[in-house]
């Protein structure tokens, strides 16, 4: 039986992180929930008041055995800008900010080794600001959150913000992406 191992990420609306992130190989499922705040038990009412302390996270289980956790994080910093604090686009409040919650020791190295790197190549004209943080209790979104591109797909929102994610990922991860 395969082991599965988990990352919790942030990068703005789940949703935009759900969907590309759903698409690779050797990713298990992903679940669009919070992380990071003081409440029990948050809503996405709670969340948007951006008083709770929570980020909007997808939770990855996936195959190491398929995808690495740095592979993971390269798609993960290519789909959002790591360098917008509590923000990406339009979506406005620390619940949008960028975070990577660890559950191990070689997590929290490999998140600050790919910022460094990122932030070295000069990539972005900005520094990363990607929060690195211990994971600690996550909250499964409600369930019409869940796979929301793939239920919405024609929903403008989905149209202007996700596609042109799943688009860039494509074109620039093909051989990453699960058949269809």
């Amino acid at each position: 039986m395969t082991e599965f191992s988990k990352a919790y990420l942030a990068g703005g609306c789940f949703w935009c992180i759900e969907a590309p992130l759903s698409r690779l190989i050797g990713v298990h499922h992903v679940t669009s929930g919070y992380m990071g705040g003081e409440l029990d038990n948050p809503s996405y009412a709670d969340i948007c008041t951006g008083t709770s302390g929570h980020a909007e996270v997808v939770e990855v289980t996936y195959d190491e055995s398929q995808l690495s956790y740095a592979d993971l994080l390269k798609v993960f910093f290519t789909i959002h800008d790591p360098t917008q604090l509590n923000r990406q686009g339009n979506d406005v409040g620390s619940q949008y900010r960028s975070a990577i919650f660890y559950t191990s020791q070689s997590q929290q190295q490999t998140a600050h080794q790919l910022i460094d790197e990122i932030d070295n190549s000069q990539e972005y004209s900005d520094k990363v600001v990607t929060e690195v943080a211990p994971a600690s209790q996550f909250y499964p979104a409600e369930v019409h959150h869940q796979q929301y591109f793939d239920n919405n797909p024609y929903q403008p929102y989905c149209q202007i913000i996700i596609a042109p994610k799943l688009a860039k990922l494509a074109h620039l991860f093909s051989d990453w992406i699960k058949p269809d």
